[in-house]
């Protein structure tokens, strides 16, 4: 490492250069992309799944009844029953017939006698007599996708748009899965650029102020901007392979952001760390080019090693994710561990060329090292002396805030993803409250059999289980069938979670598939709680297996790993009570579903843990370099924590800035993700890392350092060192 630092220090424009014109090419990349569409236009918006019985029976139906898309109009404010309306749906219906890609139109003055007519009931408002409102439903055909879609749509809206115009005082409104698909990605676009409008000058402002100086305090943010950047071209990359939910860009560059801030802010205070050593009190100006090179070398062995050690440690925690046999978790995981290597390589390799370019500059007056006795090395030592009450009550808090998670409940939102008030979210919530005909069936039963057999299974035990209303079978073709099961229900309630169990438990005579949100849903947990064990094993084992090639104990990597869990399970407990419970709703501006969406838990224990090691390795590679290098263990850990400390907790403040920008914006998947890790970072940086830390390192004394000696000779000759 030592080497590759001075390397770097020799040719650091060349360094620099290169990484902008990556960075330059990356933005382009994502913006424009390459030959096609950007990157924001290939984020797909459906629900997260996972293969099992859901996915084959949906995969069933729409073999035998390919979807078509549907784009909805509903009119207010006219007289149903006035020939001028019937006349003006008449002629928006045979205009539309026209347009290439329509398969159908339907109203309910299609049938003889209009509003009136029993089949017209369902495309009439219900409650209300006379109705207050029409629906009108066009179809498209099936396979119409990319452009001719949307030349179809389009046509489709202005056609519903001039009937509008012909009916005075009227109101309509347009929706479609396309237009709230486009409404999911324009949000998280326009989150995404507030959360780094926010976060960057934010981030900046905090750095001069624990730097004492604009240009220490700009490196990380240039590392991070590039970072950025890096994530962006990747995330382009994975897009072309796999699909990205519209989520992912958000989350992903989330942590991108954060840890090429943390990787910049430890890099940077090493390094004028080690030119204030080596200018023994003289003036900045004095450094020689050899004395900066030897400042980048020893930097890039220490700071470096462990940004080097951090980013491997954050990937692999996230490698825990493609255990999991959700398409979604898994491309997060993937592309999250591609964004996490680009920060990494930033830190390690544009950060030495930053620091050599600004050298002199880093040494300003205003920017003494904080000495060896301070707040944080009286904090060790007052932890020290009563580390039995300190372990205790910390425990117990983190515990206790860990409670509410016992109780969480998971759900995949639709509509609701989007904020209370968005042009589809209340067309959806008011088609469903006023046209509940239309509603999706509770659960879809796709039957390997004939008609008949499932008519039976329909009538003698579907029709007569608790809470269904009905149950109609309909021929599939090619030896299938399909019973739509209707219960009146929410379609994620407790109670069609339940109907899909039932009918799980009470299975025909012939192959069944139930399909559906609530057995997708079900789907989808039963495969995170499969796949959590396999994923943490995964995560253990590797974080052990780094820990200990770092420190050459094996009580360390342990006691990192059992306070992660204590803080992890906090944060989720904070998770449940803030966005289930409804608690702080106005504060942070959401409206609670009463439920967790699935996908959040694996990605904050995830991603949580990752931050944590992050921290973890900020501060035990200080203590560890201090142990090593013949300090007793407590004073070793007094210092480390005094020399590390305020790196720790700017770079949790920074972490915080970082992920309150992005709180700020208004989809709901990512204001769970980010105070979940808001908290996990707070707790880790304060109670665990200032509290908890020192007093379990004083409890254990030098047997923090133990490891059985077969492995603490293989250690000596093989550890990872300087």
């Amino acid at each position: 490492m030592s080497r590759w630092g001075a390397s770097t220090a020799d040719h650091p424009w060349r360094v620099v250069l290169t990484w902008a014109v990556l960075a330059v090419a990356a933005f382009l990349v994502a913006a424009a992309g390459v030959g096609g569409p950007s990157l924001f236009s290939k984020l797909s918006t459906g629900e997260p799944t996972a293969p099992g019985e859901a996915t084959t029976g949906r995969d069933l139906l729409a073999a035998a009844e390919p979807d078509r898309p549907a784009i909805l109009l509903t009119v207010d404010g006219v007289d149903l029953v006035s020939p001028a309306v019937a006349t003006a749906a008449a002629a928006a219906t045979a205009d539309i017939a026209a347009i290439d890609g329509v398969a159908d139109v339907a109203s309910p003055f299609e049938f003889p006698a209009g509003t009136a007519d029993p089949r017209a009931a369902a495309f009439v408002t219900a409650g209300s007599t006379p109705p207050k409102a029409f629906l009108m439903v066009t179809r498209l055909e099936a396979g119409l996708e990319g452009a001719a879609q949307d030349r179809a749509e389009v046509a489709v809206r202005a056609a519903y748009t001039r009937m509008g115009g012909t009916l005075p005082g009227a109101s309509i409104a347009i929706g479609s899965g396309a237009a709230l698909g486009d409404e999911i990605v324009g949000q998280m676009e326009a989150d995404l650029r507030l959360g780094e409008g926010i976060a960057l000058p934010l981030s900046f402002a905090l750095m001069v102020v624990v730097f004492g100086g604009f240009v220490a305090a700009g490196m990380p943010i240039i590392g991070a901007v590039v970072s950025i950047g890096g994530a962006l071209a990747a995330l382009y990359g994975f897009s072309t392979v796999m699909d990205l939910d519209a989520a992912t860009v958000n989350v992903v560059t989330l942590l991108g952001l954060a840890l090429s801030i943390d990787y910049g802010l430890l890099f940077v205070s090493r390094a004028r760390e080690e030119l204030r050593a080596l200018a023994e009190g003289r003036p900045a100006a004095d450094l020689t080019h050899e004395q900066i090179r030897l400042a980048m070398a020893r930097t890039t062995a220490t700071a470096g090693r462990t940004v080097l050690f951090s980013g491997v440690t954050v990937a692999i925690s996230l490698a825990g994710l493609m255990v999991f046999r959700s398409p979604t978790i898994r491309a997060i995981g993937a592309a999250g561990m591609s964004v996490v290597l680009v920060a990494m390589l930033v830190g390690v390799s544009m950060m030495p060329a930053l620091c050599t370019l600004g050298a002199r500059r880093l040494l300003a007056r205003g920017t003494e090292t904080a000495p060896d006795e301070g707040v944080f090395s009286r904090l060790a030592a007052a932890v020290h002396r009563r580390p039995w009450v300190v372990m205790i009550a910390t425990s117990a808090l983190l515990l206790a805030m860990a409670v509410p998670a016992l109780s969480m409940r998971l759900t995949s939102s639709g509509v609701e993803l989007v904020p209370v008030g968005s042009p589809q979210r209340d067309f959806y919530e008011r088609l469903d409250r006023d046209f509940p005909a239309l509603r999706a069936p509770t659960a879809t039963v796709v039957v390997n059999g004939s008609l008949q057999q499932a008519q039976d299974w329909a009538q003698g035990t579907v029709a007569r289980l608790p809470g269904v209303t009905q149950a109609q079978a309909r021929d599939l073709g090619d030896g299938y069938a399909a019973v739509a099961v209707h219960t009146g229900a929410a379609p994620l309630d407790e109670g069609s979670r339940a109907l899909v169990e039932t009918l799980r438990a009470n299975r025909p005579a012939v192959p069944i598939w139930v399909t559906g949100q609530a057995a997708a849903l079900l789907d989808l947990t039963g495969s995170i709680a499969a796949g959590a064990p396999y994923a943490g094993l995964l995560v253990v084992f590797a974080t052990f297996v780094l820990l200990f090639l770092m420190t050459g104990s094996v009580v360390i990597p342990v006691k990192a790993l059992a306070l992660n869990v204590v803080s992890l399970g906090a944060s989720l407990g904070a998770l449940t009570w803030i966005f289930q419970d409804g608690h702080l709703a106005s504060a942070l501006g959401f409206t609670s579903v009463s439920a967790i969406e699935s996908i959040i838990p694996p990605l904050v224990i995830a991603f949580g843990f990752g931050l944590s090691m992050d921290y973890e390795l900020f501060l035990i590679s200080r203590i560890a370099e201090l142990h090593q290098a013949g300090v007793e263990n407590n004073r070793a850990v007094e210092l480390g924590l005094q020399r590390s400390g305020r790196i720790v907790t700017s770079a949790a403040a920074l972490v915080v800035i970082v992920f309150a920008g992005f709180i700020a914006g208004k989809m709901l998947i990512i204001k769970e993700m980010g105070v979940a890790l808001t908290v996990a970072v707070l707790l880790d940086a304060t109670l665990v890392r200032m509290l908890l830390v020192p007093a379990t390192m004083e409890l254990l004394g030098e047997r923090n350092w133990w490891a059985p000696a077969p492995l603490a000779r293989w250690h000596a000759r093989h550890g990872i060192q300087e």
